[in-house]
């Protein structure tokens, strides 16, 4: 079962992103091209994600691998939902653009994104527990 404190940590991953997302947008972004600066964006994310997911996983170790993985793939789902819903319904993006998002033949690393956060909680799991 996934704990509330698991949800409160996927809200500091959602500022995370914002952050990074504004930081983009306000500076780096207006030098490079929209795909380069979505790349360097992702990039970034991943290892900003990083620490906060290892962050999290010390202060509230999971039970188990399997709660390890649940915790990722709960993360990846309020992603994508967030993702789909936020930006079609309040920000107006067409659907079209939000799965441009997805294409990685074409230089997009947002799967990657999604990919880490769903992972990254067995990763730091694992690691933890090789160190104990």
């Amino acid at each position: 079962m996934i704990k509330i404190r698991y949800l409160a940590a996927w809200f500091v991953l959602l500022a995370v992103a914002m952050v990074n997302g504004a930081t983009r947008d306000f500076t780096y972004g207006r030098y490079l091209s929209e795909l380069h600066a979505n790349q360097v964006s992702c990039v970034i994310g991943i290892i900003l994600f990083a620490v906060v997911i290892r962050h999290y996983v010390r202060r509230w170790p999971p039970q188990s691998a399997r709660q390890a993985w649940g915790i990722g793939l709960f993360w990846m789902a309020l992603t994508v939902a967030f993702e789909f819903l936020f930006f079609h319904y309040a920000a107006g993006h067409p659907w079209s653009e939000l799965l441009a998002n997805y294409d990685i033949v074409h230089g997009r690393l947002w799967p990657f994104i999604l990919l880490w956060v769903a992972v990254a909680p067995f990763v730091f799991y694992r690691f933890a527990g090789r160190r104990r």
